[in-house]
C-alpha cells in the first residue's frame, strides 16, 4: 500500500474528481510509503487538523507509479517516494481515514490500517 495525504475539503469532490495542484504543477501526485507517513505529514502539514491518510492500492492503479527521490533540496536521505503520473483510480483507494496532529501539532500516530 501506499499513502496519500490530503485536505478534508480537497477530498470532498470525491475520488473521481480529486486533482490534486501537484499534478498540473510537477505533473505527478506525491504519495509515501507508510513507513514515510508521519515524517511527511510533520514537514509540510504541521498543525492542520483536517487531513485525511488515502491509503492506495498500487496494484490497482492504472497511471505510472514511479519511486523516486524527493523534489527539490527535501533530499530526505536519499528516500525514494512514490509518484503517480496521472489520476488516483478510485477503486484504488482502500481507506480515507483522519490523520489527527497531536497537542504540538506534529503527526506520531498512523491509524491501525495494517
Amino acid at each position: 500500500m501506499i499513502c496519500h495525504l490530503v485536505g478534508r475539503d480537497a477530498w470532498a469532490v470525491g475520488p473521481a474528481n480529486y486533482h490534486p495542484p501537484s499534478l498540473d504543477a510537477e505533473g505527478f501526485i506525491h504519495f509515501s510509503a507508510p513507513e514515510q507517513v508521519l515524517e511527511t505529514a510533520s514537514r509540510y502539514y504541521s498543525g492542520r487538523s483536517d487531513l485525511l491518510l488515502l491509503v492506495v492500492d498500487p496494484e490497482r492503479l492504472t497511471a505510472p507509479l514511479r519511486w523516486e527521490p524527493a523534489s527539490g533540496e527535501d533530499d530526505r536521505g536519499g528516500a525514494l517516494f512514490p509518484h503517480l503520473y496521472g489520476m488516483i483510480d478510485p477503486e484504488a483507494v482502500r481507506a480515507v481515514v483522519p490523520l489527527p496532529p497531536t497537542a504540538e501539532g506534529t503527526f506520531a500516530v498512523m491509524p491501525g490500517l495494517w
